[in-house]
């Protein structure tokens, strides 16, 4: 992998990272305010539906996740068992694939109910 490429890794995974930070407090805080007043599974998710707020804010989480995960499986990938750079990278982008996808049709399906 080139030195850049690397580079552009490192900064995209840190970067995730500072956003998934901030995405899984939110999310915390979220949870416990709803669990505090008292509502039920089905009262949140009546509140969430067509909720343009939810789509965009769980959006960013998934792709946020999208971004983190696959870098830093990779590289437990080459480090740990010496898989060669170029198959982690494609089993990696893959597997952020198919993370954005199912992320995708969750946020969807909270978002439309």
């Amino acid at each position: 992998m080139k030195p850049s490429l690397e580079a552009k890794l490192w900064y995209a995974q840190r970067i995730s990272a500072m956003v998934l930070a901030l995405c899984v407090l939110v999310h915390l805080v979220t949870i416990l305010i709803a669990v505090k007043g008292g509502l039920s599974g089905a009262e949140i998710l009546s509140r969430t539906r067509d909720s343009t707020l939810t789509l965009l804010f769980y959006g960013t989480f998934i792709l946020a996740c999208a971004v983190h995960a696959p870098i830093g499986l990779m590289k437990i990938l080459i480090e740990w068992t010496r898989t060669p750079k170029n198959v982690a990278a494609i089993a990696c982008a893959a597997f952020g694939a198919l993370l954005l996808v199912v992320g995708c049709c969750a946020v969807w399906g909270v978002y439309r109910g």
